[in-house]
């Protein structure tokens, strides 16, 4: 039997001290990484992973860290392990306040900074199987920023308890923790020869258990419109409203069943997420995202053909799309050599968790390794209810996850 102790302080103590840095990503700025408070992270965890002994410790030119606990096992796999530094850009993310609610009783949970937020278990039902877990959320005016420190708080327990225990029979562990993933740059062409390793994982999952193999495949657009501008009180038979063509754009694409808001499941969407302008000019943006690329390039057919009825509609006015792609489906990949799905689905069975497969409505920078070579399925870590004031996490799902993972590590190191 291969026995491990509780992680529960160590990592609570990591996301404590994680979540008070603001490091959040910015989609407006040009710079990599595209901001500097992730470079305070980095440079947090940097000096962390000097202290517990690891080796080969990195930050590229591209803001990434990279890190490496050798190994006891040189003949077998070399694995990464993979966690963002950055939080996500759609809520407030400066200046978090984390809150422990120790052994929570499955009473409802309030906020001191917005007494008119409250997290319960019906709004949250996973919340109620955690009764009695030690429950971490922000307290109330941002979001706490479990996504994803807790993948890097499981990751550096994970490292430490490694290079104290020299005995544990693994082989080399890389760690990468990477910056922008929240707003789609988090994995630099560079990162897979730099990261060298046969195989990772993302820790970046949600529910206990979960292992997660499909994402969504993914592209962005963005499209300009161009109207006519006139004075508005000699406007008439002159003015062309780009604001005007702008929402007649939106109201082509507003269709149940093709929105995020009313979509879930196997379903993908197309979503605007960003709209600008002014009577002259607007520009909106938008991802497309669906399980399957023929359904994606429905998608953008279908964002292209409204573009052009709505151009149709406002004599004068011009649209233009640009599309880009962002990432794919990473099961394309990984059905071909299922190994790291098998040897995490076999650690959750020997740490007495029931292991689930999902896809992921949404992506990891594990898509994107996959697609550049790298298999990369992702891990649970217990984050719930993420980019909001209610974001909440399990202590004992990050323990979980610290243990599973290095089960996993020895599985691959006994075949």
């Amino acid at each position: 039997m291969f026995d491990l102790p509780n992680f529960d302080r160590a990592v609570e103590q990591r996301l404590i001290s994680y979540c008070a840095i603001d490091s959040q990503s910015d989609e407006g700025s040009l710079s990599q990484p595209s901001t500097a408070s992730q470079l305070d992270m980095q440079r947090h965890l940097m000096a962390e992973l000097k202290s517990i002994h690891a080796s080969d410790i990195t930050l590229t030119g591209y803001g990434a860290v990279l890190a490496t606990v050798p190994a006891t096992d040189t003949a077998a796999p070399s694995i990464g392990l993979c966690a963002h530094v950055d939080t996500a850009p759609q809520f407030h993310a400066t200046d978090v306040k984390p809150r422990v609610h120790r052994n929570w009783d499955g009473g409802d949970i309030h906020y001191p900074d917005a007494p008119e937020l409250v997290l319960s278990a019906e709004k949250s039902p996973y919340l109620a199987t955690k009764i009695s877990d030690d429950i971490v959320t922000a307290s109330g005016l941002t979001l706490l920023g479990a996504d994803d420190k807790s993948g890097i708080a499981i990751a550096m327990s994970v490292a430490e308890y490694l290079l104290n225990t020299p005995g544990l029979s693994h082989g080399k562990l890389r760690l990468a923790f990477t910056p922008d993933e929240e707003i789609g740059r988090g994995v630099d062409p560079q990162l897979p020869a730099d990261f060298d390793v046969d195989f990772a994982y993302t820790l970046d999952g949600s529910r206990l258990g979960q292992i997660e193999y499909e994402s969504f495949s993914a592209n962005s657009a963005i499209v300009k419109v161009s109207g006519v501008s006139a004075h508005p009180g000699y406007a008439k038979n002159k003015l062309v409203n780009a604001t005007h063509v702008a929402a007649q754009l939106i109201a082509l694409l507003d269709v149940d069943g093709q929105t995020p808001e009313t979509t879930s499941g196997n379903e993908g969407f197309t979503h605007c997420y960003s709209m600008q302008g002014s009577s002259a000019e607007a520009e909106l943006r938008f991802i497309l995202r669906d399980f399957e690329v023929d359904g994606l390039d429905k998608r953008c057919a279908g964002l292209i053909q409204a573009c052009q009825q709505a151009q149709a509609d406002f004599p004068g006015a011009r649209v233009s799309c640009k599309i880009s792609a962002q990432y794919r489906n990473m099961r394309y990949w990984l059905e071909d050599d299922m190994t790291p799905v098998e040897l995490a689905m076999q650690a959750c069975e020997e740490e007495g968790i029931t292991a689930s497969t999902g896809k992921i409505r949404g992506g990891t920078d594990g898509s994107r390794l996959t697609e550049l070579g790298v298999p990369c399925p992702n891990l649970f870590t217990g984050m719930q209810e993420i980019h909001g004031p209610l974001e909440w996490i399990s202590v004992q799902d990050m323990s979980a996850a610290v243990r599973v993972c290095l089960r996993l590590l020895r599985s691959a190191s006994t075949r």
